[in-house]
């Protein structure tokens, strides 16, 4: 299993970009989907928080759940952010989102069993590959926004353990419509009927670690709201990363079925994956004061918002100058989904005839660090990108623009 596994693409362009910005270039990595600190800080009061809950001295063992403090915290704050009733018995906090999603594969997922998704998508081809499951990934379109549809998923859920969703779709920065998601969680709830009492159940990964971010106009859609039968079926995974710019601070939550979450958190108490106690209870006193929460996420998604509409106006300006180059509008995250579709040109006497040509061409000529959807799965046609902008100073959007344009400026005919 572990000689088989693929590496990550992203860590791998991020990790040639700061090699050659070390040799002195000056490149713009907009490839990992993390946030520089000196643009996009912690909260204040979430730092110093963290910092008394050391000077407390509040460095043992957390409870394997996480502590109780924190997951009241995170249900009345649930209840308040999203209108859903979640007894702090059925959150289980974790060092990240990421444990998380391992432990609901190892759950619920046997060696052999089906897992649904769609591509583009993050990681779930590699929970598959660690869990020994079949993953079946469902091609979405640009003109749905990549977006999974319904009538798409319905032929693989009969033989399903799980269907592994993303909203805010990460790497596409684009949401579920209402309608969509509602007609999915039909399509659930009509297929646990048929197994009652013959199969385990269809579970459905509900991962909206980027919720928070949704731009002005967007609602974020959650199954449980839309019927409240998916409550028995579906795991919510969230936590303080995006939200809060805290990608470092390693505190994540799910919740769900308390059978599942029970069975999750035996597997983690197994591997160690704990949130450390000081920032589990510096994110319970950070949550409980509402104001600073309801401040910094006002703040955080302008900032955001203006990054990625700032890029998309730019590149679509560009699309209609006759440039060969065009873009999604951003509805949420910190992502922008961008189209290069640049293979077969020649720009002198170089030609581009991969997509890591063009990533190439991209770091080299353009100076600039961009992730190709085949990263996420997803087929090489049309050559989609993902741009991130949590590295990205607002001072910088037109540079960004105008280095695709010269890029773009030395093709030939």
């Amino acid at each position: 299993m572990a000689s088989r596994l693929i590496p990550s693409e992203i860590i791998r362009l991020s990790a040639e970009i700061n090699q050659r910005v070390l040799s002195g270039e000056s490149i713009f990595n907009l490839t990992i989907g993390d946030f520089d600190p000196g643009i996009f800080p912690l909260p204040k009061d979430l730092y110093k928080a963290i910092g008394r809950a050391y000077d407390e001295g509040m460095t043992n063992y957390p409870p394997a759940n996480g502590v109780l403090l924190l997951r009241k915290a995170l249900s009345a704050h649930i209840e308040r952010r999203m209108g859903l009733s979640t007894d702090p018995e059925d959150i289980l906090v974790s060092g990240g989102a990421r444990p998380l999603i391992y432990s609901l594969y190892k759950t619920v997922v046997d060696p052999g069993d089906i897992v649904v998704y769609p591509v583009p998508s993050w990681n779930n081809n590699h929970y598959c590959h660690l869990c020994g499951a079949e993953g079946i990934s469902v091609e979405t379109k640009a003109s749905e926004e990549f977006m999974p549809q319904a009538e798409s998923l319905r032929p693989h859920l009969e033989k399903a353990s799980l269907l592994a969703l993303c909203s805010p779709q990460n790497p596409t920065g684009t949401v579920f419509s209402k309608e969509n998601l509602h007609a999915i969680c039909k399509l659930v709830l009509e297929e646990n009927r048929i197994r009652e009492g013959t199969r385990k159940p269809l579970y459905v990964m509900y991962d909206q670690i980027y919720q928070e971010l949704c731009m002005p106009g967007t609602v974020h859609e959650h199954p449980v709201n839309l019927e409240p039968a998916m409550r028995d079926y579906v795991v919510t995974i969230d936590g303080m990363s995006k939200a809060f710019a805290a990608t470092g601070i390693r505190v994540g939550w799910a919740y769900g079925p308390r059978e599942v979450l029970s069975k999750m958190r035996a597997i983690l108490s197994h591997v160690g994956a704990w949130a450390p106690k000081p920032e589990q209870m510096a994110s319970a006193w950070f949550l409980q004061s509402i104001s600073p929460v309801d401040d910094y996420l006002e703040w955080f998604r302008a900032a955001v918002g203006r990054r990625l509409h700032g890029l998309y106006a730019d590149i679509r300006a560009l699309n209609q100058s006759g440039y060969p180059i065009d873009a999604i509008q951003p509805k949420a995250a910190i992502y922008l989904t961008v189209q290069i579709p640049w293979q077969g040109r020649s720009a002198g006497n170089r030609r581009l005839d991969q997509v890591s040509d063009v990533a190439d061409y991209l770091i080299g000529q353009c100076k600039i660090g961009l992730v190709p959807f085949r990263a996420f799965g997803a087929p090489d046609a049309g050559g989609w990108h993902r741009i991130s902008v949590g590295t990205l100073r607002e001072n910088d959007i037109p540079l960004v623009a105008q280095a695709l344009k010269r890029g773009m400026d030395q093709f030939g005919d």
